[in-house]
């Protein structure tokens, strides 16, 4: 039977939404996330044979992990002895039928995907694959969408991806959370994945919709718990108050038919003020507990603060902005910082300040392509009046942007140059 267009953006949604969870859970069985990946896309072809004939089931993501997990308990029945794999993986997998209808327990889905983050960014992986992979597997990103969030080509994001199964396969690396020093050399990868999955969706690099909260949902629970692993570690500290400030907002960024609202525009009244009161303690938790100088994510968080602490866009500290975004470029140097520094700086001492920075970035390397460059310099120099060249930085940030409502709301900017 052919599947309804309905039914099949149904469970496409679904999918995208589910899929972190499930390869998580049944990786904690089949110990290879390869495997589990595969595993997760039999669940979905399942759910395309059966749902357009039976419904879609009352709790879908439980259906899709009952059917992974079944799966993956015939997997391993049928590689390895049944009784020995039986132990390992525990009676009540066998014994208990598989529930369609009740959700997982979520404090073992928290940590399955605590476990998926931290193999998918084992040393044995290149800084550039533990990434790609996690966003693959945890972020539920597309090939497509990494490549363009990281502006390399297609085929380098896929080639990567499948040499980290591989190698993480190859090697036998357990799927735990590790202790000592080998959670410490894992760490600085681990914060990086979590802060990028909240970012894609706090702000999607592609597709129809501005917000991916379940994506913000997974990367805050996830910096939570880290939280609550490593109390001494000062940047994890530093960027749960990070993702607590930025989710504060997130009600605020959307107009009632999801378009984009932008940071002045914003009701601050929508702000989410319990999420900010924990970010501050977040941030205080960084500061007591670090001895030298504020991390990278420290210093996003002090900035973060600084908006959330201002109840107009017209109280904002941008001096103080400006100053957090200068050690940030000293402690991470990178043209996205300088960037923003200069969007700090415009508004601390008038566009013509931060026009004359943004000008230092157009031709760097790693902003080509950068749909965010075109767009800040647009908005310089539509404040200097400067209204034809603005509309066509608009225009060709609206080219640049694969999110069709960002697209959507640079050409109405671009429209109101005239």
């Amino acid at each position: 039977m052919e599947t309804q267009p309905a039914t099949a953006h149904t469970i496409e949604t679904v999918f995208r939404l589910e899929s972190p969870r499930v390869v998580a859970g049944v990786a904690r069985i089949v110990r290879d996330v390869g495997i589990a990946e595969e595993l997760a896309q039999d669940a979905l072809v399942a759910a395309l044979e059966r749902w357009p004939l039976d419904g879609v089931p009352d709790n879908p993501g439980a259906w899709l992990m009952a059917t992974a997990r079944h799966r993956a308990v015939d997997l391993v029945r049928r590689r390895e002895t049944y009784a020995r794999k039986l132990a390992e993986i525990g009676r009540d997998l066998e014994t208990a039928p598989p529930s369609y209808d009740a959700p997982a327990d979520p404090d073992d889905i928290d940590d399955d995907l605590l476990r998926l983050v931290f193999t998918a960014c084992h040393p044995v992986l290149s800084p550039e694959a533990r990434t790609a992979l996690t966003l693959r597997l945890l972020g539920g990103l597309t090939t497509a969408e990494i490549a363009r969030a990281y502006l390399v080509p297609e085929p380098t994001v896929a080639q990567r991806i499948v040499r980290a199964k591989r190698t993480l396969a190859k090697r036998n690396v357990a799927f735990e959370v590790p202790y000592g020093p080998d959670r410490e050399a894992r760490l600085g990868s681990v914060l990086d994945v979590v802060y990028l999955i909240f970012n894609e969706g706090y702000a999607a690099t592609a597709g129809d919709d501005w917000l991916r909260p379940g994506l913000c949902e997974d990367a805050l629970r996830l910096a939570r718990v880290l939280s609550a692993l490593m109390p001494k570690e000062p940047e994890v500290h530093g960027l749960t108050a990070l993702l607590e400030f930025q989710a504060s907002r997130a009600t605020a960024r959307t107009g009632p038919d999801g378009t984009p609202v932008l940071l002045k525009d914003q009701d601050r009244r929508r702000w989410n003020r319990m999420l900010i009161a924990r970010g501050i303690r977040a941030l205080d938790r960084a500061g007591a507990t670090a001895s030298g100088p504020p991390g990278p994510y420290t210093l996003q968080a002090a900035i973060a603060a600084c908006h959330a602490r201002a109840y107009t866009y017209e109280e904002t500290d941008w001096r103080a902005i400006a100053t957090l975004y200068g050690l940030l470029a000293v402690r991470a140097p990178s043209p996205v910082v300088e960037l923003n520094r200069a969007v700090a700086v415009s508004r601390a001492d008038g566009p013509a300040a931060g026009l004359g920075l943004v000008d230092a970035l157009v031709d760097a390397p790693a902003l080509r392509g950068y749909h965010l460059l075109p767009s800040v310099r647009g908005d310089l120099l539509s404040r200097l009046g400067r209204t034809a060249e603005a509309r066509e930085e608009f225009l060709r940030a609206a080219a640049l942007t694969h999110n069709a409502r960002e697209r959507e709301l640079l050409l109405r900017r671009a429209h109101a140059c005239g």
